[in-house]
């Protein structure tokens, strides 16, 4: 799967909204892992890349206890692998509560180039380690309709593998907020240079799709 947080620190997990998205093949074995923010009561955001392909079920670790099961899983319309100008964007609906704080999601304003921004994810570290929540400081470099814009060199942190699906959050109100979803990086397997790419969650099919499938989420 696309994109750990490398130059990040590493965060407790007992109480993060930012959750791991293990993912199955049709035969029930491993098929990679994703990253997700819970923005309901039983929804997760997440990459739509995540949950196509080889991707057949999956299951929500919240950083402690039991995998949660989803009931189901969803890729925006309109969704084309390997076509950078399509939204990556998805929603997991679980089959249990998820005892995790809800993010809303930022949709009254647009993001503003060089706002402090956070990144974060269960990928892999500088070092190729991964499976550990880790979180890092950014800023916002570019913003367009479909993506938000980062870049390693201006702050030393970014997205890799298993990044993908997290969000970045922007502070509004006092409260941090869902702007974008982490989808691609312009190095390809390349961790420490180049650009990340987050679809932006105020474009108005994102928002519709989002807010179509979890009622209860959070707005700012």
């Amino acid at each position: 799967m696309a994109d750990s947080i490398i130059n990040g620190t590493t965060c407790s997990s007992s109480n993060t909204s930012v959750v791991l998205v293990n993912l199955r093949n049709q035969d029930g074995q491993a098929a990679g892992a994703c990253s997700g923010t819970v923005i309901g009561r039983r929804a997760v955001l997440t990459a739509a890349h995540c949950l196509i392909g080889d991707t057949a079920s999956l299951r929500i670790y919240q950083g402690s206890g039991d995998p949660i099961p989803a009931v189901s899983f969803q890729a925006i319309s309109g969704y084309r692998e390997n076509d950078s100008s399509t939204m990556d964007v998805g929603v997991v609906i679980t089959a249990a509560d998820l005892d995790r704080p809800i993010v809303p999601l930022l949709l009254s304003r647009d993001a503003r180039i060089n706002e402090a921004a956070v990144i974060a994810g269960w990928g892999k570290d500088e070092f190729g380690n991964g499976t550990t929540l880790r979180a890092a400081a950014t800023t916002i470099a570019a913003v367009g309709a479909i993506f938000l814009e980062t870049r390693i060199a201006t702050t030393g942190s970014g997205v890799c593998s298993g990044d993908s699906g997290g969000p970045i959050l922007l502070s509004e109100g006092g409260v941090w907020s869902v702007a974008g979803v982490t989808s691609a990086s312009s190095t390809g397997g390349s961790c420490i240079s180049g650009s990340n790419y987050f679809t932006n969650v105020r474009h108005s099919d994102v928002s519709a799709f989002v807010l179509g499938l979890v009622q209860d989420a959070g707005r700012r």
